[in-house]
């Protein structure tokens, strides 16, 4: 079977790179493993951190992406994830860092190249109708609210946001329910159960479900152990979590995401499509894929990278 390339919208890191710590060799480095991995193109996410901090990582991510080769995952953009969210939801985030939802304080670390920003839409300040202005995809998320009218697409769907009750409403809810939303979802088996996959399934036009890894430094490497978000995280070999044990985010990347989906009987090529449409961009190259889906080839453009 043939594919498009995959897209990855949603990964602080791999293969031991922190995207909030990385230089620009080491995130050239990452895309040229990402690509062999059919990762075509890619959102590094930047996780809470200073205003000062993300504004240079923003700046080295994109000189990283005017210096690569062919042989690389293309840098597709940046994902600001936190400093803009809900201290109530805030999982690993570091909460000193946090900001109140308005344009000034957006303005402070404002660059073309971010084109994602995950927050809380019960906060707002002003800060939702200055980023639709700019085209930015605005995506709800680390949240308790259920009004998500000026949403297009909700972050890590089910995880660090307040979940369905039979009374009341919520974020989770208004995700499944508004077929126009785009939903993130992280499938590696750990952060959903099989039977929320389903429901999310049955409960949400298929063109409207993107898969993500939210992948942290530690996946692909030998590392147990690291500081993330500026909390220490540990992983047991299945999942990686602060002290306290909240899951930090996941240590699988796509290509076995779409593998574990594919052996419960759960994954279509849609599933691939999808981050495309909701980005209106396209890349030239495709994975071959084996029965098992192992990935047999992958091709960007005249370069094979397997």
């Amino acid at each position: 079977m043939k594919t498009r390339l995959l897209i990855e919208q949603h990964m602080h890191g791999a293969f031991g790179i922190d995207f909030n710590k990385a230089s620009v060799e080491e995130m050239i480095f990452v895309s040229k493993e990402l690509l062999k991995l059919g990762i075509g193109g890619y959102f590094p996410t930047l996780v809470t951190d200073s205003v000062e901090n993300i504004i240079r990582q923003t700046h080295i991510i994109k000189e990283a992406s005017s210096l690569l080769t062919k042989d690389c995952a293309e840098i597709l953009g940046i994902h600001l994830e936190g400093i803009f969210i809900n201290v109530e939801k805030k999982g690993i985030h570091n909460y000193e860092h946090f900001l109140p939802l308005t344009q000034e304080n957006f303005e402070q670390l404002e660059d073309d190249f971010i084109k994602i920003v995950t927050l809380a839409p019960e906060l707002d300040e002003g800060l939702l109708d200055y980023l639709s202005s700019k085209d930015i995809k605005i995506q709800a998320g680390h949240c308790v609210g259920s009004n998500l009218d000026d949403c297009s697409g909700v972050t890590h769907l089910f995880n660090a946001m307040k979940g369905i009750s039979h009374r009341g409403s919520s974020t989770a809810l208004s995700a499944l329910i508004q077929d126009r939303l785009y939903t993130e979802i992280i499938a590696d088996g750990v952060h959903l159960s099989d039977d929320i996959i389903k429901l999310v399934f049955k409960s949400k036009p298929v063109n409207r479900i993107i898969l993500i890894s939210d992948a942290l430094p530690i996946t692909y490497s030998s590392k147990k152990a690291a500081v993330f978000a500026d909390e220490k995280i540990y992983y047991d070999g299945i999942k990686a979590t602060s002290a306290n044990g909240t899951i930090a985010g996941s240590t699988t990347l796509l290509d076995k995401i779409v593998k574990i989906l594919a052996k419960k009987d759960l994954f279509t090529v849609q599933l691939i499509n999808n981050v495309y449409d909701y980005h209106n961009i396209e890349l030239d190259g495709e994975i071959e894929w084996d029965e098992n889906f192992n990935i047999v080839h992958v091709r960007k453009g005249d370069y094979f990278a397997k």
